[in-house]
Formats: structure tokens, C-alpha cells, sequence
């Protein structure tokens, strides 16, 4: 049974709920706690390709989870200003993360013409790697595989680091143009 958190354009938190780490035990239950963090679902296509693949990779787990006792709770956040992306640590979009585990450790980044075209600039997006192939959203199965691997396996490790989040240039000139538009 899926949980919505927080809907486009709503201000998501970093509490215990959003972006911050391992499932939560709430009256017995598990939770899985997934995070779609986007710069726009509007305009560009892999965003909306994302979010897309996520429903999808929702709908194949679905069963598996509640069988298991364990509940998913998504959060969409739209990263819509740098302080917002310093927040979340948002390093590329769009970005999911399953208990606060970027599904994809690997950066790799190409030119996304619908986010160009909706700030007026060249801006890089996420490529996602699977499998030994490059996808502009990721493969249902991708998210599948991750969400499985956190709740029932061995769960890839985060990025552990001591150095303070800086933002991505990419990300700063997106911001930028976005706020020169207006």
C-alpha cells in the first residue's frame, strides 16, 4: 500500500519521514520511504519519464511488500531553488532515493533539452546506468531491484562523506536562469 507524502509543489522537510536514511518501524509495520526529487514534471520529459517509472515499479512490488508487512511511503519533491536542492543535497535531477539511498551512486549526465528549453540554457540531466545501459528514466525494474535490495537484501551503502554538500554547477546555472526568467 502506497503512502503520499507530499505532492508537487508542496514543501517537503528533511525530518524522519523525507530524504533522511532508514525505514521506520511505526506500530509493528516497516516502512520503505522512497523520494522522487525533480526540477519539473511539466516540461521535461525525464522527469516525467521518472516519475512514470516509479508508478510502474510501484505498481510490480506492490504485492511483494504487503505480503512482507511493509508499508511504502513516497515523497515528491520539487527541487525548485538552490536552497531547496542544499536541503535535500540534490546533486542531479531527477533523483530517486529509497530510505534515503540514491538508487544510482554512479553521476553521469547529458544535455536535457526540455529542461534547457524551460530555463533558456544548456542544462545536463541524470543518465541512468542499468544493466550496462544508458537510459534517460530509469527502467521500472531498476527501482524494483533497489527497493527489494533495501527492505529484504543487502542494501548498497550511501556515500558516507564529511565534506559539506556543495551544489552542482549545472544545478546553480538552472536556478539561476530559472529565477532571471521571472
Amino acid at each position: 500500500m502506497t503512502q503520499e507524502q507530499n505532492k508537487p509543489g508542496e514543501s517537503a522537510c528533511c525530518g524522519a519521514d523525507c530524504c533522511c536514511g532508514p525505514a521506520v518501524v511505526e506500530s509493528g509495520k516497516r516502512q520503505v520511504v522512497i523520494d522522487f526529487l525533480y526540477l519539473d514534471l511539466e516540461v521535461c520529459t525525464w522527469c516525467k519519464g521518472t516519475g512514470d517509472s516509479l508508478e510502474g515499479a510501484l505498481a510490480q512490488v506492490e504485492n511483494v511488500l504487503q505480503a512482507g508487512g511493509v508499508a511504502v511511503v513516497v515523497n515528491r519533491i520539487h527541487v525548485d531553488s538552490e536552497d531547496k536542492a542544499m536541503r535535500h543535497r540534490f546533486a542531479s535531477s531527477p533523483t530517486i532515493r529509497v530510505n534515503g539511498r540514491d538508487i544510482q551512486m554512479e553521476g553521469k549526465e547529458s544535455k536535457c533539452e526540455s529542461c534547457g528549453d524551460l530555463c533558456g540554457d544548456d542544462v545536463n540531466c541524470r543518465i541512468w546506468l542499468y544493466q550496462g545501459k544508458e537510459y534517460t528514466s530509469p527502467p521500472p525494474a531498476m527501482i524494483v531491484d533497489a527497493i527489494l535490495r533495501e527492505v529484504y537484501g543487502q542494501p548498497v551503502a550511501a556515500a558516507e562523506s564529511g565534506e559539506p554538500f556543495v551544489l552542482p554547477d549545472n544545478l546553480r546555472k538552472f536556478f539561476r536562469a530559472m529565477q532571471n526568467k521571472k
